[in-house]
């Protein structure tokens, strides 16, 4: 039998050892980045932005911009892994935060557009660039797509019975996916109140997953 590695004393204070300021300033850079590529991308599209004016937008030579991104993929990868995960975590959190079927998918609706209207970049590329990524990168994010609309259709499926209404789950998830495709095209609507917008999204969103709430937990109640 192996011997069990035991770590070593400066193993262990290597990984309690909070970060340095230069680690910091990198994270901060790194995060810089991929904000200026989700802008870039969403304007562009992937295949017209290069690594060289997404370092340039926040100040990085194209030579540096190597340190941080080894080539455009790995950025898109790690910028979509990012927003799918926060998605799937975000949506998981509002789903186990307890209330009515109907309010949870009210809250649902709310954090979605929430993502939309404060990244609506990182959700023009997300839609679009997909083929893109490494496959590798690619399965991950539709393995976290795919939870994230099985909790939708989970809530859905409540909300439905509640209401007396016979659906399955496949029709639940064409709601939901429809429903998604209508959000997500809403970085493209000409400029609108942000307050106007978000009842008018959930309204429309309710009325795509054809759901009625009570008025207490509807659109005009966040």
């Amino acid at each position: 039998m192996s011997a069990t590695h035991e770590p070593r004393e400066d193993e262990s204070e290597a990984t309690n050892r909070p970060p340095t300021r230069r680690t910091q300033a990198k994270a901060a850079r790194r995060a810089e980045l991929l904000s200026a590529a989700a802008r870039q991308m969403a304007e562009r599209g992937f295949a017209g932005v290069r690594l060289e004016d997404i370092g340039r937008a926040v100040g990085v030579s194209g030579p540096a911009m190597y340190r941080h991104f080894s080539s455009k993929t790995e950025l898109l990868d790690e910028m979509l892994i990012d927003i799918s995960q926060r998605l799937h975590d975000g949506g998981s959190e509002v789903a186990d935060r307890g209330g009515s079927p109907s309010e949870t998918l009210v809250a649902l609706i709310g954090f979605h557009i929430d993502v939309l209207v404060t990244r609506p970049d990182l959700i023009t590329v997300q839609d679009r660039d997909l083929p893109s990524m490494t496959p590798a990168a690619n399965h991950r994010v539709r393995l976290l797509q795919r939870r994230y609309v099985e909790r939708w259709v989970d809530v859905l499926l409540v909300v439905t019975d509640e209401a007396g209404m016979a659906l399955d789950r496949a029709e639940a998830r064409v709601r939901v996916h429809a429903m998604f495709g209508l959000l997500n095209s809403s970085p493209r609507l000409p400029a609108f109140d942000q307050n106007g917008l978000r009842r008018l999204l959930t309204a429309m969103a309710l009325a795509a997953l054809r759901c009625e709430v009570p008025d207490q937990v509807g659109p005009g109640t966040s």
